[in-house]
């Protein structure tokens, strides 16, 4: 699976709770220490998951998302790739929601 596939549901997912397309790049760049214009070219690329964590510089924090998504506790999960686009999956779903930047980005 791409990412290039999955962001545009992304987008429209925080869009419809009222939130923008330039805090699910904060989102995103936090966890994976990508520049917009890096986030842009995997896009262009169309770059699988396992490209594009393999590229990220995980956020040293990343390890206090926790909870359930896809009815799986995020902290639980063993395979590696799988965890990290589950934290993406998290974090976004946190946005949706309308959490607070400050407490989604675990500062």
């Amino acid at each position: 699976m791409t990412f290039s596939s999955v962001y545009p549901h992304y987008v429209d997912k925080v869009a419809k709770k009222g939130r923008s397309e330039a805090e699910l790049r904060q989102v995103i760049t936090w966890l994976t220490g990508f520049t917009a214009r890096q986030i842009d070219k995997h896009i262009a690329r169309q770059s699988t998951f396992a490209a594009f964590f393999e590229e990220a510089v995980l956020n040293p924090g990343a390890s206090e998302i926790r909870g359930v998504i896809c009815g799986h506790r995020v902290e639980e999960i063993a395979n590696p790739l799988t965890r990290k686009v589950r934290y993406l999956d998290k974090l976004v779903d946190e946005l949706a929601k309308g959490k607070a930047m400050e407490k989604i980005l675990r500062a």
